[in-house]
């Protein structure tokens, strides 16, 4: 029988995640570690800045209206989910990254801006730039009730927040294997589990096709 999958991040992406799963032959199990909410914020004089960035297609997802202040300026995101959430809040020059944001800067960089703002959450990876970045919190994630973690499982692991939470409440690493959605994040997971490997890229396919190969291949 099949490993199941552990998907543990929040809603929405944790069913629109298990769907992908499941229309791929895999059983995939829902157990998110957070739940994101918007957060007010104060949207800085777009003429300040040079571009976009974004790390998590949340920021699109709850950023509201003032959003519309920036979708003249270029769009830098991680990722396909984050460009697409970006693209449906209305935003029209998108840059894809392919990797993380270190990955997001050196395309910056590429691209000689200057002054760049990372729409953002609470929580998050810092970002080293040599040029001037400006960060504004647009959403949070609260940490739910710790939930059932079942034994024997390949877990998808889509931040570094989630790899360290997720590292403090499992009680037997050695039956879980860990699918990483960047390098930064297999680092966070820490050691002791029993395979932990990173996606090819910031994306669901991508860490769901490794997923489906631990799936198969890890012995019982």
């Amino acid at each position: 029988m099949k490993r199941p999958i552990l998907i543990l991040r929040p809603e929405p992406g944790a069913s629109a995640t298990a769907l992908r799963a499941r229309e791929m032959g895999l059983a995939a199990i829902v157990r998110p570690l957070f739940e994101t909410r918007a957060v007010e914020w104060s949207a800085p004089d777009a003429t300040g800045f040079d571009a976009i960035m974004m790390t998590s297609a949340n920021a699109a997802r709850l950023g509201g209206d003032r959003l519309a202040d920036y979708r003249h300026l270029r769009l830098y995101a991680v990722g396909e989910a984050t460009a697409e959430a970006a693209k449906a809040a209305g935003f029209t020059t998108i840059i894809v990254g392919a990797r993380d944001v270190a990955a997001l800067v050196a395309d910056l960089v590429n691209a000689g801006c200057h002054d760049v703002l990372h729409l953002a959450g609470h929580d998050r990876t810092p970002a080293v730039a040599p040029f001037h970045i400006e960060t504004v919190m647009v959403y949070a994630s609260d940490t739910l009730p710790t939930p059932e973690i079942p034994d024997d499982t390949v877990a998808l692991v889509h931040s570094a927040r989630a790899a360290q939470r997720f590292s403090e409440i499992v009680a037997d690493k050695n039956s879980t294997a860990i699918v990483a959605i960047s390098p930064a994040v297999a680092e966070a997971a820490g050691p002791g589990w029993r395979a932990i490997a990173v996606a090819r890229s910031p994306q669901d396919t991508a860490m769901l096709a490794l997923a489906a190969t631990l799936c198969e291949t890890l012995p019982e």
